[in-house]
């Protein structure tokens, strides 16, 4: 090549030249970068969001020459005849000074969280300076944190912002998040819900204008004039994880009620599955007015139901009901996901027969790099409550075949949407649109390489979690606005172009984000380091069952995880027991602030 161009290279470094200016690093796939520090070059250790600059400009010298220090450099690619001489302009280490990763502190995915959780409900609600008023919800947030001008009210969006709120508490247990998750789930109570008394179901609308008007049918492009599955799925994740915490039980009548419509409106009682999208008249998912939505399952309709509420109302109940819901969509997953003949990648559309939908709309034959990484950590979730060995084998293959298909290997981070089958050179899969990142898919990496190698370890698995948690850590947050950017460009410098420079969306709101940071802090507390993790919960002892709260942050391996201490409103609790991850609570009619500390059980 004979001309510059700029870049970002991610690796450990190795054993390199001699003087101070140069440096080799290793990527991810093995490759040597030699490279030099220009004389204006300067360098920062990652930072979280409520944190300022930590400079690492005094070390850098020093740790560009230190074997196996990970390593963000970005710089210029000169032309030297058959070579190409680096050029680093700037550094990002994602440790601190003692090389460890930041992202593994007890507290870093915490404190994230509440910066994130604060960041919405100041956009949103001018929190402290007003009350949290959903009546001022907009579904869109500007990149500073402003209010667009659109004056809709998505309820996915309020939904999942109500979730990540409701997360946001268990964490920290600070009062400001449950009161905006139980507003949240009020607001959608009141405003959103229909009860079909002749049907015996409850279902949701897809939003709510300013004048309180009711919209039935999504207004999303590919979902047009339907009722599509994923509304109704994510219209439950606010409420269930609210309800985990309070075990409200009008939450969970409007939860039976939206179980019902996917049993009996929503399922294919012939030919299994659930359906992706329903007339909005008639209910048919088979009629003509749904075009290329008729009589179609996709990974939505099957797949979402466990991370989007069904995984946490089972942690909140532990019913049966709910555990046999798990087992029929991950049944369903392994048996007719996987696409070995044509693809690494799973398939995700479907005809009514399950046989492969390759030509809808904008997906075509193509795979979401995050879908598959999504089905891998969903498999190892449910690994843990019903132990199929189709379950394991799945979430394996999809979590080794995808760094070859998904991954950056040059700067680490996870790629978009790209083509199953269509190769280049007979090596890569192209991209469909750009090689951009978006924060989502980076989330659903970092999960899925965390619980696998939290359950199964391995030290390919963990460095694959942490170089993406690295990568994300490194260039999501938002240090200046707040919150985190929805898209960067492949070297990680964010894309702030259209409606990806925002922060709130039809896409995007505080869901992936703060179940990330729950997530993880419960991954990797629990799982990788064996530090402790805190979480909070303000039940009525009579709403529960024999008064009786399930405490367990998620579905890890059974005996894993134990209770190691309990207090009621600030007071020592020992009525518990520690492996089944349950605490009894007193006989008391008024609610209780209940504070549950875990740790893993060192076998």
């Amino acid at each position: 090549m004979d001309f510059t161009f700029s870049d970002t290279v991610f690796g450990h470094v190795v054993a390199g030249p001699g003087d101070k200016e140069h440096f080799t690093i290793k990527t991810i796939d093995g490759r040597s970068v030699n490279g030099q520090l220009t004389s204006t070059c300067y360098a920062r250790y990652v930072f979280n969001l409520d944190e300022g600059w930590h400079d690492a400009g005094g070390d850098m010298h020093d740790l560009i020459k230190k074997p196996g220090v990970p390593v963000f450099a970005y710089g210029t690619y000169y032309p030297n005849g058959d070579e190409m001489i680096f050029d680093a302009q700037w550094l990002v280490f994602p440790t601190d000074k003692n090389l460890n990763y930041r992202q593994e502190e007890g507290d870093w995915w915490i404190n994230q969280a509440r910066a994130i959780a604060d960041f919405y409900i100041t956009a949103q609600f001018n929190y402290p300076h007003e009350d949290i008023d959903y009546n001022n919800y907009q579904t869109s947030i500007l990149l500073s944190g402003e209010k667009g001008a659109d004056n809709v009210q998505e309820i996915d969006t309020i939904s999942r912002l109500v979730y990540g709120l409701a997360s946001t508490y268990m964490l920290t247990g600070e009062d400001r998040f449950l009161e905006a998750a139980e507003k949240g789930t009020d607001y959608l109570r009141d405003r959103a819900r229909i009860v079909d008394e002749k049907r015996n179901v409850t279902y949701w609308c897809h939003a709510v204008r300013a004048n309180g008007e009711k919209i039935l049918a999504s207004k999303f492009g590919d979902d047009f004039d339907a009722i599509p599955a994923y509304e109704q799925i994510y219209a439950l994740a606010g409420p269930t994880q609210t309800y985990r915490i309070t075990g409200d039980p009008r939450i969970r009548t409007d939860i039976d009620g939206t179980l019902r419509l996917f049993e009996t409106v929503y399922k294919d009682t012939k030919k299994e599955g659930y359906f992706s999208h329903l007339d909005p008249v008639t209910f048919d998912p088979r009629a003509e007015s749904l075009g290329q939505n008729k009589g179609k399952k996709n990974w939505n309709s099957v797949g979402d139901h466990a991370p989007a509420y069904l995984i946490n109302l089972w942690l909140a109940t532990g019913e049966k009901s709910h555990g046999d819901m798990l087992e029929y969509c991950f049944d369903l997953i392994t048996k007719y996901f996987p696409d070995d003949a044509n693809s690494p990648m799973v398939q995700e559309k479907f005809f009514e027969d399950w046989s492969a939908d390759r030509v809808w709309g904008w997906q075509q034959n193509r795979g979401v790099v995050g879908h598959n990484l999504k089905i891998a950590w969903n498999l190892m979730r449910m690994y843990s409550l019903k132990s199929k060995p189709e379950y394991l084998a799945l979430a394996e293959k999809i979590g080794k075949v995808m760094p070859s298909v998904g991954l950056d290997n040059q700067r680490a981070g996870w790629y978009d949407v790209i083509e199953r089958v269509q190769k280049l050179n007979g090596k890569d899969h192209r991209y469909v649109w750009h090689d951009r990142k978006a924060w989502w898919q980076q989330e659903q990496a970092i999960l899925a390489y965390l619980i696998l190698a939290g359950v199964n370890g391995g030290d390919e698995k963990l460095e694959l979690a942490r170089s993406s948690a690295a990568f994300y850590n490194s260039f999501f947050l938002d240090h200046d606005a707040g919150g985190v950017f929805f898209n960067t460009l492949a070297n990680g410098i964010p894309y702030l172009q259209g409606t990806e420079r925002n922060k709130g969306s039809h896409s995007m709101s505080g869901y992936h984000s703060l179940e990330l940071c729950f997530l993880s802090a419960t991954y990797t507390n629990l799982l990788i380091t064996g530090a402790p993790l805190d979480l909070h919960f303000a039940p009525t002892p009579q709403h529960l069952p024999n008064r009786v709260l399930r405490v367990s942050p998620d579905i890890l391996p059974p005996g894993s995880v134990k209770i190691e201490s309990c207090t009621i409103d600030g007071r020592e609790h020992t009525d518990f027991d520690a492996l089944a991850l349950t605490v009894k609570l007193p006989d008391v009619g008024h609610r209780l602030k209940v504070k549950v500390t875990l740790r893993s059980v060192k076998k």
